[in-house]
This record gives C-alpha cells, sequence and structure tokens, in this order.
C-alpha cells in the first residue's frame, strides 16, 4: 500500500524546549534530488528576546557549577554527537557534502568539544595569577564568564562552524543564543536534538535557526546581552554590527579562520575572549586583620 513520506518539521532550540518561531515562519530544506528533505522553523526578533531572557535566566546556575561539571556536560555532548552520527551524516549529505567530507567533519566537530572540554577546569591557570603586590597582602586575578554572548556561527562547515564557536563561549559558564549558518540551518537543528538529550541544561544553549543578516543586528543591539561573537557575519555587515554592539559596551569577537580543521582554529584564550577578570585582595595573616576586598 503507498503512503505518503511524514517530513519533519525542526522547530527553534529555546530554554530547553522546541517553540515553532512565533511567525509560524518555515524554510523548506531541498535534497540534492530537488524534493523537500524537511522543513526548518525561521526564527523572528521575537523568538530571539525570548531566547536571551532563556539564557539570562539559566547563566547564574551554569556558571555557578563546577569547572568538572561543565567539562562532563561536554563531553556528553560529543558522545551524544557521536551516537547520531547517522543522521548528521545524511543531514551534511543534503547540504552538499559527500560523505567521506562529512564523516570527516562529524570526527573534527566531536573531537573539538572533547577538547574543550578538557580545557574547562584548566584555563583558569593559564590566566589566573597571584600577583606580586608590595605590601602584606595576596592578590589573586582569575577569569569569570561575561554572561549571555550572542553567536553567530560560520556559514561553511555548518557542524564544525557552530562547535567551533560554541564550545569556548559555554565552557567557562556564559550561555548562548546562537544563530546557525542561514544556507545549511539543519544540522544545527539537529544538533539542538543533541543538546536536549544530552546533560545540558536548559536556557545554556539556545538555537535560532533564520536569516543571520537578519537576526545579527537584534542581537548586537540587545542590552542584555554581554558579548558577541561574528565570525559568521558577512564581511560587509561587520562594521555595522560592531557599531550597534557599542551601544552597552558588548565585547565583540571573531574568531573565522581560513581552515576549521587547522590546530590554529582551537585556543583557550577563545575561552577568555568572553571571560571577565575579578581580582581579590586579601590580607595576610598577622597583617592587618582579615576580610577580602574586591
Amino acid at each position: 500500500m503507498s503512503r505518503v513520506q511524514v517530513e519533519k518539521t525542526y522547530k527553534l532550540y529555546i530554554g530547553g524546549k522546541f517553540p515553532r518561531s512565533e511567525s509560524g515562519a518555515v524554510q523548506p530544506v531541498i535534497g540534492s534530488d530537488g524534493t523537500v528533505f524537511a522543513q526548518v522553523a525561521w526564527a523572528s526578533r521575537k523568538d530571539l528576546r525570548m531566547a536571551v531572557v532563556a539564557a539570562r535566566k539559566a547563566q547564574g546556575g551554569w556558571a555557578t557549577r563546577t569547572a568538572y561539571n561543565r567539562a562532563q556536560v561536554l563531553y556528553r555532548v560529543a558522545e551524544m554527537l557521536e551516537d547520531r552520527r547517522g543522521t548528521f551524516v545524511e543531514q551534511l549529505t543534503v547540504d552538499g557534502s559527500s560523505r567521506e567530507a562529512a564523516n570527516e567533519e562529524i570526527d573534527a566537530a566531536v573531537d573539538r568539544l572533547v577538547w574543550y572540554a578538557g580545557w574547562a577546569d584548566k584555563f583558569v591557570q593559564i590566566v589566573g595569577n597571584l600577583n606580586p603586590v608590595a605590601g602584606p597582602y595576596f592578590n589573586i586575578t582569575a577569569p569569570e564568564p561575561m554572561g549571555v554572548v550572542g553567536v553567530i556561527a560560520p556559514d561553511t562547515s555548518p557542524l564544525l562552524g557552530l562547535v567551533s564557536v560554541l564550545a569556548p563561549v559555554i565552557v567557562s559558564g556564559n550561555t548562548a543564543v546562537l544563530v546557525p549558518s542561514t544556507s545549511a540551518p539543519l544540522t544545527a537543528a539537529s544538533f539542538a536534538e543533541v543538546l536536549a538529550t544530552s546533560d545540558v541544561p536548559g536556557g545554556v544553549v539556545n538555537i535560532l535557526t533564520g536569516d543571520q543578516v537578519a537576526l545579527a543586528p537584534w542581537l548586537a543591539e540587545h542590552m542584555d546581552v554581554n558579548g558577541l561573537e561574528i565570525a559568521g557575519v558577512p564581511s560587509g555587515e561587520v562594521v555595522g554590527i560592531i557599531e550597534s554592539a557599542t551601544e552597552n559596551l558588548k565585547r565583540v569577537s571573531d574568531h573565522r579562520v581560513d581552515d576549521l580543521y587547522a590546530d590554529s582554529a582551537q585556543s583557550p584564550y577563545q575561552i577568555t575572549a568572553f571571560c571577565e577578570s575579578k581580582t581579590v585582595w586579601h590580607p595576610k595573616s598577622g597583617g592587618l586583620g582579615s576580610g577580602a576586598s574586591y
């Protein structure tokens, strides 16, 4: 008996849930044979505002988890991505990759998640310091997460590009509002399902499939977004995005690289791009008494 195949509609990922776009807009994903492979929800400005609210609500709890626990969570995401390899191979081939290239990209994405997971409790030792001071005090500097970070993922290598800019943002305790590749949104929509079945708390990562050029300015102007990763912003739009981000003194970082597979595409200093340095003064015993000054 003949049947009608049920096409999947991939929704947004906000606050650990999968809502439809408030406008109801979707975009078809066209396979190599010209048929519709799936539908993907297309985010609006209102969806972005809701994602920022969810990210802000989740940030405090995520930042207060131990670095070791955040490492465990990122490693679990890598495990679940590996477990769903078949799905991602199929989706990357729909986006134009060969099966060999798709498997290579998945390998690199899994390895990059594991690499950043390993740095979760170590990067502090690189950028933190016991500072020399002329007085009877301890003076210690340590990095802390900034808060909510907007992330515009690269348009090429949609899975590896997404992981390369997302992992260093969240591993330190930030939460993220991510706008993935506009031309290849399918893998990002499926990656949201990986996050939902991992141990990532709702709201830590929020994924808005949609038009990057349309959504990026709203992220840049949003007053409750503390930082912005613009690796996926088209070069002609960069100056305008940076100017918009100055309204609330957002820190803007651009980690676009020519080769996402190169060792230079990952660095512990990408983690610190969205960290603030906190310095604590504390009197030495036998000095001026006890207590700390910030």
